[in-house]
């Protein structure tokens, strides 16, 4: 037996609005809502709602057995509270199926981890409060912003209380023992780590409209045939995890998608070594087979799958150092507007939006940045934490910001 694990990221961030220097000391409105409601309208109408809708269809049919997971970011819950309540609801039937399962992660899908424990495990308690508060569960599983983990993550996840990870099946990582079980890391032997599939994965949210792929077009039959495949070969749990955007917004209705999810269960369950289960299950099922050693922080970003993607150049680099430089006088004065906007700021698509790749890659930061070229995304973000350097300055004065305003982040 194998079981398929879905794993669907949901996550909408506050983009910075056009903001120029004159608009500092004058204009605390940072981020473009015209902008940021418009896009979580044309992605509510076009992904989460009709995929939502289809997947409750799904688990009502097959009486439980079809089984998938979410995490959604504070910051996407916040935007849907604010202006689209439906989606919420959405959501929150999904979840009272009691077949689906909600993961933690930092509440600004920031990349804290990497740069702040004290702003990491804040954002950690935000987002937990935010489970609590829509849905009424705890998250037990962690993943963390774009699966970036590491051998040091997992240690302070474990204790943190967290029963397991999701992360990305880093070829070259994954050693003789395939990404198609439980893994652990090092030094943490009952922390078990869920490894996406990359290949299984990027099927559907890359390759399925492509017509020059060899495999166009993708059939549930098919797909699942591969899947079965990789049961026969031994696995335990084939881990695919997806942008829940790929239902809808980046691969159309008109693609057949919806089509092809709806097919899928169907499939699944002609085979009788197939079934479905929740990160949770997979844990509470499978034995863990192996070390997974990532001394290195890794992701599921780019060809690299490393942390290039946000902090690969020197303007990434310095805006974040600049960013957290601000961190302890933002949490010291304590304003709730300033530390807001400051923490709205940590959301990794900032510096998503600043990297300056070529080619396939780049291709793809400059498709979903709003701006147009890295230097002017770059330019907006460092406006903004000029303005808010300045209200900084207006709480605590001059030398209260050369007493606080002294750390110097990570490159």
């Amino acid at each position: 037996m194998a079981s398929i694990c879905f794993y669907f990221q949901v996550h909408q961030p506050y983009r910075v609005k056009p903001y120029g220097i004159f608009d500092i000391a004058y204009d605390q409105q940072l981020f473009d809502t015209p902008l940021n409601r418009t896009i979580l309208d044309e992605v509510a109408d076009h992904c989460y709602l009709p995929a939502n809708q289809l997947l409750y269809e799904l688990i009502q049919q097959y009486e439980g057995r079809f089984k998938v997971a979410f995490s959604i970011t504070g910051v996407a819950l916040a935007q849907f509270g604010q202006w689209r309540p439906d989606v919420i609801e959405s959501f929150q039937r999904l979840v009272a199926t009691g077949n689906v399962e909600l993961l933690a992660e930092t509440y600004h899908h920031s990349l804290s981890s990497l740069y702040s424990e004290h702003v990491f495990k804040d954002q950690l308690a935000q987002h937990t409060a935010a489970m609590q508060h829509y849905f009424g569960v705890t998250p037990t599983v962690f993943r963390n912003t774009e699966l970036i983990y590491s051998n040091q993550l997992a240690m302070e996840i474990q204790q943190l209380g967290y029963k397991g990870i999701l992360a990305e099946g880093i070829p070259a990582e994954v050693g003789q023992y395939s990404v198609n079980c439980l893994r652990h890391p090092p030094q943490v032997a009952a922390m078990p780590l869920l490894l996406r599939n990359y290949s299984l994965s990027d099927a559907i949210a890359f390759r399925f409209s492509d017509t020059t792929w060899n495999s166009y077009p993708l059939t549930a039959a098919d797909y699942v045939a591969w899947l079965h495949q990789e049961a026969v070969h031994g696995a335990d749990t084939i881990n695919i995890f997806l942008d829940y955007e790929t239902f809808g917004a980046h691969q159309t209705a008109a693609t057949g998608i919806f089509d092809f999810l709806r097919a899928l269960p169907a499939e699944v369950f002609r085979y009788e070594a197939l079934d479905f289960k929740t990160p949770s299950e997979v844990i509470a099922t499978y034995p863990i087979r192996g070390v997974y050693d990532v001394p290195s922080s890794s992701s599921w970003a780019d060809t690299e799958r490393d942390l290039s993607a946000w902090c690969g150049n020197a303007l990434q680099k310095e805006a974040l150092r600049r960013l957290y430089a601000m961190e302890a006088a933002v949490y010291h004065i304590g304003d709730a507007v300033l530390l807001a906007d400051w923490h709205r700021l940590t959301t990794s698509d900032h510096y998503y939006y600043m990297c300056t790749k070529n080619g396939a890659d780049g291709a793809v930061h400059q498709h979903f940045s709003p701006y147009k070229d890295p230097l002017q995304a770059y330019t907006y973000c460092m406006n903004a934490y000029a303005d808010l350097e300045y209200r900084i300055e207006q709480h605590i004065g001059r030398s209260g910001i050369e007493k606080l305003v002294t750390i110097e982040a990570p490159s």
